[in-house]
């Protein structure tokens, strides 16, 4: 009778910024196993820009990509990445890329949980854009959106101190927002507001 979305999250304590590794390093890194549908934006966001940039370093951390992936000298590649290191790849590298699954950026209001799990980390975040990214983090502020090459181009060419107020602004953001320990406090409201609604006696929660 109702239906109320509860947003993905993420555990601060489990994500949270971590000393950078020099096996991580990059200008840009991206974190995801490959994906068909998430190709192309990896393409035009990642791959290009590497071409562009023949001087800066980029890294993907993930599996199952193929031999015909178009790589260049200049991207490199992690290719096992277990959870415990993904705190030292977000920290090590200037900005991070984030490509949402195709059916996800078409629906909007889909936030992978990636996206937290690097702010927490104390990432500042490059993404592709999709309905609905605005309500969970502010464009250009905490997040840089990228819709083409050139907007990432400009995004790595950005000065230090300007990345570092995004990577600031975007980890305070989900400390206030986005945790595991709100979305909890978010689940219990909208029970309670949901039996208050149906005249139904509230009990305490469990």
């Amino acid at each position: 009778r109702r239906v109320l979305p509860l947003y993905g999250h993420v555990d601060p304590e489990r994500h949270r910024p971590a000393q950078p590794r020099a096996e991580f390093a990059g200008d840009l890194s991206y974190l995801g196993t490959y994906a068909a549908d998430r190709q192309a934006g990896v393409e035009k966001l990642l791959v290009r820009t590497a071409a562009r940039l023949p001087d800066h370093r980029f890294v993907i951390g993930g599996a199952q990509y193929p031999h015909e992936f178009p790589w260049s000298d200049n991207i490199f590649f992690v290719r096992h990445l277990p959870p415990a290191d993904h705190p030292a790849f977000f920290c090590s590298s200037r900005l991070t890329l984030n490509v949402t699954r195709e059916a996800m950026a078409k629906r909007g209001w889909c936030p992978s949980g990636r996206l937290f799990e690097a702010a927490a980390c104390g990432a500042a975040i490059v993404s592709d854009t999709w309905p609905g990214l605005s309500s969970f983090f502010q464009p250009g502020s905490e997040i840089l959106l990228a819709d083409t090459t050139d907007d990432v181009v400009a995004a790595v060419c950005l000065s230090d101190s300007e990345i570092d107020a995004i990577r600031r602004r975007a980890r305070e953001r989900v400390l206030d927002e986005h945790t595991s320990a709100q979305r909890a406090r978010e689940l219990d409201r909208l029970l309670s507001d949901s039996l208050q609604t149906a005249g139904e006696p509230l009990k305490e929660a469990i």
